[in-house]
């Protein structure tokens, strides 16, 4: 959950979170509840207090495609179709069925007697308000670039012939994601009553309106301060009543205050994100259990393709000296040993766009840069420039973000410096932002190279593609190929499974070539919680959406 004018993300990473470092610790108040999917009544008898780094962009849905804002979003709004803990499939969640009716038509009936918690009715009409002003918002920019309604490329319009029922009409038949998309940080349902139609609602302006129909409501709340949840009684969605009736998050300006904290019982779970050295040794500590569940978060350097040398809107504007500063910069990096060295194996090497373990899944990159077998090659980049008339070292400006992607990342980036500069081919001006101006410029050409996270929407090849490599994309980074477009397009609606198969590894194939971005690490989540919290393995699932419901004390 880090897209643009067609589609944009999740901080991505990310869109994005953080992958080795989703930790969950425990040690105070809650209650065992009942089970989380038989919607009974919510869990009571005390507070469970959650610690994180993450940011807030806002709470808008229309207004952000990042993980800690999606964090929010995924206990407060209701969707229409969600997964339910344990599973990556889509189901209906305040839908009653959902289903198509004819190749370009997807019809949802909502369950009866809906309500956000101000009592507003939820009905259709707020379900059509919803999407249109996502797509408005979007295409007017309004967005700032940080919204997820480029991932509503296939929606044509959306109808709502009574109060329950809502026909979305689709561009393009035969749609294989776009159930998916009804989950995603394009899909929470807002109140029509308190949202504007065509801009950004303020966060202050939602909570005091009580637009929230998901499984908590937000009571109190100071942005990236601490945010106070209780659990709704009308809550009618898939993931059932909350084990815990009361969840307080606190944010944290540095990870290292966040480990004290849990390590003293301060907090009862601290949630994204501790350093791998943090994860490693609390592995050893007795007082807690590390828990490690699916990972689909991705690491990569995202190149602008007007202000990188050599870009367009540069003085020398040359594509061919442009593809092979890209080209080079792939040739060098050494994924094994940023493996190894900052993240101590809770991230893996990823040498391709769609990481290990979804199908469609390719090693791309590995083929076609550094030593053919995963390896760093500075032979290979000095040939690649020298060929391309680029004149070495080429000065690069490298950013990255000091407090969004964990701790780590200053190690990380510092390491990824030393491989460039190293081999006299680059020097790198490396320099880092704070996450709320960073997401800001990141998409209005202030960097010409910088860091991304991702972490997915919903788990499917499809998500690590058309984000990134539609013409208009939340990268926003002026990468533009129509070959690539129209394979993105087809794929999503190519219902032969072997054949969509082969179209995700072919679309892999072709950026690889381009280089829009450099991917090179894949993390897996990993919760740490307190010997007596329950419920972290049951949220830390292929969904990637962390429930705060689940969590229990004992």
């Amino acid at each position: 959950m880090t897209a643009v004018p067609h589609l944009r993300r999740r901080g991505l990473v990310t869109g994005a979170g953080l992958v080795a470092t989703a930790l969950v610790l425990a040690a105070c108040g809650g209650s065992d509840g009942d089970d989380n999917s038989d919607g009974g009544d919510s869990g009571g008898g005390g507070a469970l207090l959650i610690g994180t780094t993450d940011k807030i962009t806002t709470i808008d849905p229309a207004g952000s495609y990042d993980n800690g804002s999606f964090a929010v979003m995924n206990q407060v709004y209701p969707f229409l179709m969600n997964t339910p803990y344990g599973s990556p499939e889509v189901e209906p969640d305040i839908a009653e069925s959902a289903e198509f009716t004819s190749p370009t038509e997807y019809t949802v009936t909502l369950k009866e007697g809906l309500t956000f918690a101000n009592g507003n009715e939820l009905t259709s009409s707020d379900v059509k308000f919803t999407f249109d002003r996502q797509l408005a918002i979007f295409e007017s920019g309004a967005d700032d670039g940080n919204g997820p309604g480029s991932l509503l490329y296939n929606l044509d319009s959306v109808a709502a012939p009574d109060d329950t029922t809502v026909v979305f009409t689709l561009k393009s038949p035969d749609d294989q994601v776009f159930p998916q998309i009804l989950s995603s940080p394009a899909g929470p349902i807002v109140d029509e009553e308190v949202f504007a139609a065509d801009a950004l609602t303020p966060d202050a302006d939602i909570v005091e309106g009580q637009a929230f129909a998901g499984p908590y409501v937000l009571t109190d709340y100071s942005q990236n301060d601490l945010l106070t949840y209780q659990a709704n009684p009308d809550y009618q969605g898939l993931l059932g009543a909350p084990k815990t009736e009361e969840i307080n998050v606190q944010y944290y300006a540095d990870a290292s205050n966040l480990k004290l904290e849990v390590q003293q019982g301060n907090v009862d779970v601290a949630f994204r994100s501790l350093s791998a050295t943090d994860i490693e040794d609390l592995r050893g500590d007795d007082n807690v259990k590390v828990v490690d569940g699916p990972g689909g978060e991705i690491r990569y350097i995202t190149f602008n393709f007007n202000t990188q040398p050599y870009g367009a809107t540069t003085p020398e504007a040359d594509p061919a000296k442009a593809l092979a500063v890209r080209q080079a910069v792939a040739d060098l990096i050494d994924r094994e040993e940023i493996a190894d060295q900052v993240y101590k194996g809770t991230y893996t090497p990823l040498y391709s766009y769609v990481p290990e373990g979804l199908t469609g899944a390719t090693e791309s990159l590995k083929g076609l840069y550094g030593d053919g077998e995963g390896g760093a090659d500075a032979d290979a980049a000095a040939e690649r420039l020298e060929a391309a008339g680029v004149e070495t070292p080429v000065q690069l400006s490298l950013q990255y973000s000091n407090d969004h992607y964990g701790p780590s990342s200053g190690e990380e980036y510092a390491l990824i410096k030393d491989q460039l500069e190293s081999t006299g081919l680059f020097t790198v001006d490396l320099q880092t932002t704070e996450w709320v101006q960073y997401a800001k410029d990141r998409t209005s050409d202030v960097y010409p190279a910088y860091q991304l996270g991702w972490f997915p929407d919903y788990s499917d090849a499809d998500n690590y593609l058309t984000p990134f490599f539609l013409t208009e994309n939340f990268l926003g980074n002026h990468y533009d190929n129509t070959e690539v477009n129209d394979l993105i397009l087809q794929q999503a609606v190519t219902t032969d499974a072997g054949e969509r198969t082969a179209l995700i590894e072919q679309i892999q194939d072709a950026v690889a070539a381009d280089l829009s971005t450099v991917p090179y690490l894949q993390g897996a989540q990993v919760a740490v919680t307190g010997t007596d919290v329950t419920g972290a393995e049951d949220t830390l699932d292929a969904s990637f959406k962390f429930r705060y419901g689940a969590l229990a004390i004992g």
